[in-house]
């Protein structure tokens, strides 16, 4: 074998950065050292994987295709090293979460698979599930578990659990109590509502399939407990996951809206890379999730 694998890392940082300064940096290596392991690699196969576009290195062609088996190759071999520097089975895992998933499920789960091995480190990042997925795209994340639906080539998304939207208001609302809404009640309200870009909006918006562009989207808010505090203020109605309704139901300081002709109905998925290795580690965390979904 001809390459080594600190010049697959700088090929892999170059592609990541697209600058081969921020590559050194990233990696602890000087600038030259960095440009050197980079040029050697692609002098061995007399091979070209990035074009110069003003100070970027932009990969091309063969460098896309080389990227995802490059990083799986590097994956296993990181997972080999932790796995003799210390003696465990599962290592370091990077999940991304979008909002919902992460802030009322996934914490549930990563508690479970700490306990169950002690001294694995998990990373947890919370986002909406477009910067999640572009994540999942870049090798930045081992998985994904979102909220949303999507179609990519590169990317396998597996159903997970079911889950259903539901419109609410405080209390104090003129629409609390009613025993259903119309779309003439809906058009007339003021809503509040998560970004473009999330999971949660992109199912309102296609449970609302024909109204969308008559409602009253008075706020829009990247948090789920910022728009449930809107809503108990009297600012206006939403519509989020039940998951993350329970608890305020519960309490009653927020209600259901019943609005039956409507489908808020949706899944939560899981989205892996189709290049990325399977550790032991993400098909643990995988039959975890699947576990908790009863």
């Amino acid at each position: 074998m001809k390459f080594t694998l600190r010049q697959l890392d700088v090929f892999l940082a170059t592609a990541h950065h697209e600058n081969i300064s921020r590559a050194a940096d990233s990696l602890n290596m000087s600038q030259s050292a960095a440009s050197g392991a980079l040029k050697e690699l692609e002098a061995l196969y007399d091979l070209k994987f990035f074009e110069r576009a003003g100070k970027r290195l932009k990969l091309n062609d063969l460098g896309r295709q080389f990227w995802p088996r490059a990083e799986a190759l590097l994956a296993q071999a990181r997972e080999l090293e932790g796995d003799l520097l210390s003696h465990r089975d599962l290592g370091r895992l990077n999940v991304g979460a979008t909002l919902t998933i992460g802030n009322y499920l996934a914490v549930g789960i990563m508690a479970e698979y700490m306990a169950e091995q002690p001294g694995a480190r998990v990373h947890l990042e919370v986002a909406n599930t477009r910067s999640i997925v572009e994540r999942v795209l870049a090798f930045e994340l081992d998985l994904g578990l979102i909220e949303g639906e999507l179609n990519h080539p590169d990317l396998e998304l597996l159903p997970w659990r079911e889950d259903e939207l539901v419109v609410f208001c405080s209390p104090e609302h003129e629409l609390a109590g009613k025993e259903a809404l119309t779309d003439d009640a809906l058009r007339s309200a003021h809503w509040i509502v998560r970004e473009s870009g999330s999971g949660t909006r992109q199912t309102f918006e296609r449970g609302m399939h024909g109204l969308v562009p008559e409602l009253d989207l008075a706020l829009e808010l990247e948090h789920t407990e910022a728009i449930k505090r809107a809503v108990e203020a009297g600012l206006g109605i939403s519509c989020l996951s039940r998951v993350c309704l329970r608890e305020a139901f519960r309490r009653g300081s927020l209600v259901e809206l019943p609005v039956p002709h409507r489908d808020f109905s949706r899944d939560f998925y899981f989205v892996l890379h189709r290049q990325k290795y399977r550790s032991p580690g993400i098909n643990r965390w995988l039959q975890l999730c699947r576990q908790s979904s009863g």
